[in-house]
């Protein structure tokens, strides 16, 4: 791509008014895509999740506190985790501030991960975070709502995220983590955020992220919505800023990292 430099201000004004026309045919599909995810079909979950919170062991019901409606992310922090995902935890840094407005408007919000809560308490504290994360260790519900799969999917191709099949995994090395094993591909995206976590990539990769929404309807639970990968790139805060940047992504590799570790590495 090459951008014109030394343009006038006419010249700029021309580009940005077409610009502005295609942005606002965006939005106009952004609304209409809305409105087709509230008219889902919904399913009911008779199935009884239980969860660890800071207040107790608590239904998925107990998760609405009262609401209507409640969104979850599904962070990747699994139990063999040092560290939440770092990616994970950047969209965190985004809903840590948002929150707060969506259970004032009746929309209760939990992230869940499959981690035991004294790890995940102890990593927010590190993130200095308010927003509630609830463990979901022991349960099947990563599992059934395709966040998490087990080492003998993965090798044998049975792993089905994002709505679609993923093939086999290369066989790991078990019981080596990251820091012992240095694959041929060490410094790829996925190995580098794999070390962040303390791990190897089949183990971080058997964890995923993704975003469900359940209303509760007459006393009962209904699942309504969950989006997955690149499906979460809108509540990727720090994405939405730099799309408008003069530069863009402007991505070679993994630039980010947790958030207090920045100039430490």
């Amino acid at each position: 791509m090459t951008t014109q430099l030394n343009a006038t201000r006419q010249q700029w004004l021309a580009a940005r008014l077409d610009l502005l026309e295609e942005e606002k045919e965006l939005t106009r599909q952004s609304d209409a895509l809305a409105v087709k995810r509230q008219q889902l079909p919904r399913v009911r979950i008779d199935k009884q999740y239980r969860f660890e919170t800071d207040g107790g062991n608590v239904s998925l019901k107990d998760l609405f506190g009262g609401r209507s409606q409640l969104l979850v992310y599904h962070f990747m922090f699994g139990p063999d985790y040092t560290a939440g995902c770092p990616s994970c935890s950047s969209i965190a840094d985004g809903f840590n501030g948002v929150f707060v407005h969506l259970e004032n408007h009746d929309v209760a919000f939990w992230a869940v991960s499959r981690a035991p809560l004294a790890k995940l308490e102890a990593f927010k504290q590190r993130m200095d975070w308010s927003f509630p994360w609830a463990s979901s260790f022991g349960s099947d519900f990563n599992g059934d709502f395709s966040v998490w799969f087990s080492a003998e999917q993965q090798h044998q191709g049975e792993v089905d995220y994002n709505y679609r099949r993923e093939p086999p995994a290369p066989e790991p090395l078990p019981g080596r983590t990251v820091q012992a094993w240095q694959p041929r591909d060490s410094e790829a995206p996925i190995t580098q955020i794999a070390a962040m976590t303390g791990t190897d990539v089949p183990t971080y990769t058997r964890d995923r992220p993704g975003v469900s929404a359940f209303e509760l309807i007459d006393g009962a639970v209904y699942h309504s919505y969950s989006s997955y990968a690149r499906g979460l790139d809108g509540l990727w805060g720090m994405y939405q800023w730099l799309d408008r940047a003069p530069k863009g992504r402007n991505e070679t590799g993994i630039w980010w990292r947790h958030h207090d570790r920045y100039g430490k590495e």
